[in-house]
C-alpha cells in the first residue's frame, strides 16, 4: 500500500544553513495495518506525512501509495487517501451534514453513492447530533467525528492521522483511537503519528521511531523489545533518543 525509500526532506534556513527534516527514510505499509510514526515534536512525522499527502514535494527520494507516486501522480494519490490531523478545521457556518457532503462532492461521488456513504457514516459514527448542527457549535469531539468522516467519505485505502488526538480529552481520545483500530480491521491501510508511548502500543501493528528525521527503530513492538532488551515502550523510547544525541551532539 505504502512504499518509502530514502525520501529526504531539506530547506534553507538563514540562521542554520541547511536543515534537515526528513534524512533519507524508509518504510513499508500494508493494508490491513496501523504504522506507527513515533517521535518527538519536530522529530520529522508531520513532513513525512504532508509529503505522502502530496502537499510538501520531497527534496529526494519516492513515496507510492497503492502504486501511485506522490510526486509523478500527486492527483491519484489524494483519491486514495483520507487525512485528518489536529489541526483539521471544521467550518463554522457549516453543519456537519454539509460538511461532509461538500468533501464528498470534491472527490466526485455521484448524488447516490454520496447520499447512501452519509448514511452509513453517520450511523456508523454516531453522528446525528451533529447532522444538523453548526460547527461553531459543536462539541470537540463532535468536530473530531466530522472531521474523521470528511476524511473517509470516499472510502479510501489509506488513512493517515497526524497526531489527530492532541488537545482531546481522555473520552474523545478514546473514542477516536477505537475508530482506528475498526478501519484497521476493515482493511484500511492506516499510518497513525504519535508521541504519546500509550496510544502506540494500544493500537499499532508495527512501529518506526523518528528523530531528527532520521529512523532510528522499526518493527512490531514485540521485536523492537526483544532486539533492544527493553520491555517498556516509553523507557525504550527515551533509551534511542538518548543515545541517538549522546553521539550527535548539536553543532554550535
Amino acid at each position: 500500500m505504502i512504499k518509502v525509500r530514502e525520501l529526504t526532506k531539506h530547506y534553507a534556513d538563514l540562521r542554520r544553513g541547511r536543515f534537515v527534516a526528513l534524512d533519507g527514510i524508509n518504510f513499508d505499509a500494508k493494508a490491513g495495518q496501523v504504522y506507527g510514526l513515533l517521535g518527538p515534536n519536530g522529530a520529522g512525522k508531520t513532513t513525512a506525512l504532508r509529503i505522502l499527502s502530496t502537499v510538501l514535494r520531497p527534496s529526494s527520494g519516492t513515496a507510492t501509495i497503492n502504486g501511485f507516486d506522490v510526486l509523478t501522480q500527486p492527483s491519484q494519490v489524494r483519491h486514495q487517501i483520507g487525512f485528518m490531523s489536529a489541526n483539521t478545521a471544521v467550518y463554522d457556518r457549516m453543519t456537519g451534514w454539509e460538511m461532509v457532503e461538500y468533501f464528498g462532492r470534491l472527490h466526485g461521488l455521484s448524488e447516490q453513492q454520496l447520499a447512501d456513504r452519509m448514511e452509513h457514516l453517520f450511523e456508523r459514527l454516531q453522528m446525528d447530533d451533529t447532522r444538523d448542527l453548526l460547527g461553531a457549535k459543536m462539541s470537540t469531539g463532535m468536530k473530531q467525528k466530522v472531521s474523521i468522516a470528511r476524511a473517509i467519505v470516499h472510502d479510501p485505502p489509506v488513512l493517515i492521522f497526524d497526531e489527530a488526538t492532541v488537545g482531546l480529552d481522555v473520552l474523545v481520545a478514546r473514542a477516536l483511537l477505537s475508530t482506528v483500530a475498526e478501519l484497521r480491521d476493515h482493511g484500511k491501510c492506516i499510518i497513525f503519528s504519535t508521541h504519546i508511548m500509550h496510544e502506540a502500543e494500544k493500537l499499532c501493528d508495527r512501529v518506526a521511531i523518528l528523530h531528527h528525521g532520521q529512523i532510528l527503530a522499526e518493527g512490531t513492538l514485540e521485536e523492537l523489545r526483544d532486539v533492544h532488551h527493553e520491555r517498556d515502550l516509553e523507557e525504550l523510547f527515551f533509551q534511542l533518543i538518548s543515545r541517538h544525541d549522546k553521539a550527535h551532539p548539536p553543532t554550535v
